[in-house]
C-alpha cells in the first residue's frame, strides 16, 4: 500500500527524467547545426579569398600591360606657310611589362589611339608602326622600341566634320593611347609659337 502511495505521489508531482536517447538526439542536432554553420562560414571565406585573388591578379595584369613613351613627340611641317604634317613618337613597355599588340590593321584586341584638341575629336586615329629595336612584328614586347607615325591629313579626321585638324601656334593637342590591357597613356603637347620644319615637343 505504501508503494502504491509513493507511485501516486510521483505521478502527481510529474517527476520525469530525460533519457539517454533524447540526450543523444539533442547532441546530434547541435553537431549538425554547428557543422552546417562551419561549412557556410568556410565556403564564404574561400569564395571571398578567391575573389580577392582574382582582383589582385587583374590589377597586376593591368599594371604589367602598360606602355610608356621614350623621348618626345617629333612634329614635322612642310609647305608655305608651314603646315604640320606628321606626328612621331616612340613607345616601349614598362619595366616587367607584358607584350602589347600594336597592329594598326587589327580588328579585335588592338591598341586604339584617340586624338583631341580644342576643335577636333577622333576616337580611332590611323597610324603606322616602324620597328626601331625589335623583331619586325607589330607586337610590342619587353626590350623593344617601336615608332608610331600619324599623318595629320590622312590619319586624323574629326568625327563631326570629317576634316583633319588645323593646328595653329600655341595650340595644345592630346593623343590617348588605349591598349587592350593596361592603363591609358596620355600624350599631351603644345605646338610652339613659331613653326619649324622639325619640332621636338617635350
Amino acid at each position: 500500500m505504501k508503494a502504491l502511495k509513493r507511485l501516486i505521489a510521483r505521478a502527481v508531482r510529474k517527476e520525469e527524467g530525460i533519457t539517454g536517447l533524447e540526450t543523444a538526439i539533442i547532441l546530434i542536432a547541435f553537431v549538425v547545426v554547428a557543422t552546417v554553420f562551419a561549412f557556410v562560414v568556410l565556403t564564404t571565406g574561400v569564395f571571398s579569398a578567391e575573389r580577392g585573388k582574382e582582383t589582385v591578379y587583374a590589377g597586376l595584369r593591368k599594371a604589367r600591360g602598360t606602355m610608356e613613351m621614350r623621348g618626345g613627340v617629333v612634329v614635322t611641317a612642310s609647305g608655305t606657310p608651314l603646315t604640320i604634317d606628321i606626328f612621331q613618337f616612340t613607345v616601349a613597355t614598362t619595366a616587367g611589362g607584358e607584350s602589347i599588340p600594336l597592329d594598326p590593321a587589327g580588328v579585335t584586341n588592338r591598341t586604339v589611339i584617340a586624338y583631341r584638341d580644342e576643335d577636333t575629336v577622333d576616337n580611332d586615329v590611323v597610324y603606322t608602326i616602324t620597328n626601331i629595336v625589335g623583331d619586325g612584328d607589330t607586337l610590342l614586347e619587353p626590350g623593344e622600341l617601336l615608332l608610331i607615325t600619324i599623318d595629320r591629313a590622312t590619319g586624323i579626321a574629326d568625327e563631326r566634320t570629317g576634316l583633319a585638324p588645323d593646328l595653329t601656334p600655341n595650340e595644345r593637342f592630346t593623343f590617348e593611347i588605349q591598349t587592350p590591357v593596361g592603363a591609358t597613356l596620355d600624350v599631351t603637347r603644345q605646338i610652339p609659337g613659331e613653326f619649324q620644319i622639325v619640332m621636338q615637343l617635350h
